[in-house]
């Protein structure tokens, strides 16, 4: 199988052009490639498949080999790809995902793409389409959700034995925004393997724990599901921007710092889509045998 390894803000992914290649079993594949000790290493398993109503189709798995909808950071790589390889050479591109057409506005130099901003479409608040379940939610003794409660923001909850307040926010992936005092030294696998598969999350659920710095700027380290830590989660830091306005946290627009680099983000608020602004990178090419991964 022949690949390309690409990094957006150092969120890494194992991609496979599909208008040459064929994977047969790409959640086995995303398995294999994804681990860094005896596979490539990556956070998960691209596709690009030519598009049937947009430029191009992105097929996402994650590291564990489960299908993703949507991914920030990939979706860019993507479109680089496209825009680098000839299959989509303009200065809009349109990229088919799980979670619906994104629209990709491409900065280009010396003919390469480098940087990309996305419309990542509205926030989705509603809980039901999430998905969370509000009847699970582990409220502080004493605490009632009201019944028709509509988005759950500030939302007071006991997780892992101490009490939260989670912004549940969906991108096209469910989300679970958490500001803390700080990140760097926060028990992250610890505290996001309890986060990723909570009742209340009937998908599982990625997790963003996040400092705000000032009006406009956030750090931020994100637990994925399927993948664990990841250096940085473009749906990820659009939720985390929107839950920090939301909250009358900051100010569009926002930096949010990651592991991996940053990222800008751009929310008008309620009714309007997000914009993310990031650079993508192609880091080598190469082929695989995948019938050697499994017998490593």
């Amino acid at each position: 199988m022949h690949f390309t390894k690409m990094q957006g803000a150092g969120n890494d992914y194992v991609y496979v052009d599909c208008t040459k290649e064929t994977v047969e079993n790409p959640s086995e594949a995303a398995k294999l490639v994804s681990d860094r000790h005896f596979g490539i290493g990556a956070d998960g398993l691209i596709l690009i498949k030519p598009g049937k109503i947009a430029d191009v189709e992105m097929e996402m798995y994650n590291a564990d080999g489960s299908l993703g909808k949507m991914c920030g950071n990939g979706v860019r790589c993507v479109g680089k790809y496209a825009y680098d390889h000839n299959l989509a050479r303009k200065d809009r591109i349109l990229v088919e995902t799980g979670a619906g057409i994104k629209i990709l506005d491409v900065t280009a130099r010396n003919g390469e793409a480098v940087s990309l901003r996305v419309n990542m479409g509205e926030p989705v608040l509603a809980p039901e389409k999430i998905p969370v379940d509000v009847r699970k939610i582990p409220l502080p003794e004493g605490e009632r959700l009201a019944a028709d409660a509509g988005r759950l923001i500030h939302i007071p909850a006991v997780i892992a034995g101490r009490e939260w307040r989670l912004n549940c926010i969906s991108m096209g992936n469910p989300h679970c925004v958490v500001f803390v005092d700080e990140v760097e030294r926060f028990p992250l696998k610890e505290i996001g393997e309890v986060f990723e598969c909570h009742p209340m999350f009937p998908e599982r659920v990625n997790t963003e724990f996040a400092v705000i710095l000032n009006e406009h700027e956030m750090r931020m380290r994100v637990w994925e599901r399927g993948s664990g830590e990841t250096w940085a989660c473009g749906t990820g830091t659009c939720a985390a921007a929107a839950a920090a306005i939301l909250n009358g946290l900051a100010e569009s627009p926002v930096t949010v710092h990651l592991n991996g680099g940053d990222l800008l983000i751009e929310w008008a608020g309620p009714k309007s889509p997000v914009f993310m602004t990031g650079p993508a990178r192609e880091v080598f090419e190469g082929d695989v045998d995948l019938e050697r991964l499994k017998s490593r």
